[in-house]
């Protein structure tokens, strides 16, 4: 998993670099953070349900950022993703609100990136199904703690005012996506 991360990482900034040498003109925006509707693609879970898995799953994740201070926003999310084995198939969907600390102006960012560091809080909804022939212990799946709580580190870069290519790495689900402005 971290070699992927890795891979990706490193691919979001050659293309951000090259895109970069080849603008014959720079724009400029103002810094304002919000307003924003993030879609990514990832993989991951949260631990009180990716324990159980033991693997890195598939998640679909989209949230909408409000700026709520300077270079503060907070942000509903939505995160889907699903597991299933020999015996069961759970849905995970972890809701919640995630706050955002862009540190651009402390870093001395250029205006086509932000950094941030942000954390999520919030609750996952698990829905499992059972194959009709499954016996065993299902209790022990129904004792997954519902907390989500997620840290996150990432960075966004602006092809123009409205859109945006974001990385974002975390301690459970760690994305790629667009950010539309």
């Amino acid at each position: 998993m971290k070699a992927i991360t890795l891979t990706i990482a490193l691919i979001l900034v050659t293309i951000g670099t090259n895109l970069s040498a080849q603008r014959h003109k720079s724009y400029s925006y103002s810094e304002e953070y919000g307003n924003t509707l993030n879609i990514g693609l990832g993989i991951g879970g949260y631990s009180g349900y990716y324990g159980y898995s033991g693997n890195a799953l598939p998640v679909f994740d989209i949230n909408y950022e409000f700026g709520v201070a300077k270079n503060f926003t907070l942000a509903p999310f939505l995160i889907i993703y699903s597991y299933s084995d020999d015996n069961y198939r759970a849905l995970v969907t972890p809701v919640g609100v995630k706050g955002t600390l862009y540190l651009d102006k402390l870093l001395h960012a250029g205006t086509n990136w932000d950094f941030y560091v942000a954390g999520s809080l919030g609750a996952a909804i698990v829905n499992t199904s059972w194959d009709n022939n499954y016996t065993g212990d299902r209790s022990y799946y129904r004792s997954v703690d519902p907390l989500y709580v997620d840290f996150h580190v990432g960075t966004k870069y602006h092809f123009n005012r409205n859109i945006a290519a974001f990385l974002d790495l975390s301690t459970g689900v760690s994305t790629i996506g667009i950010a539309i402005h």
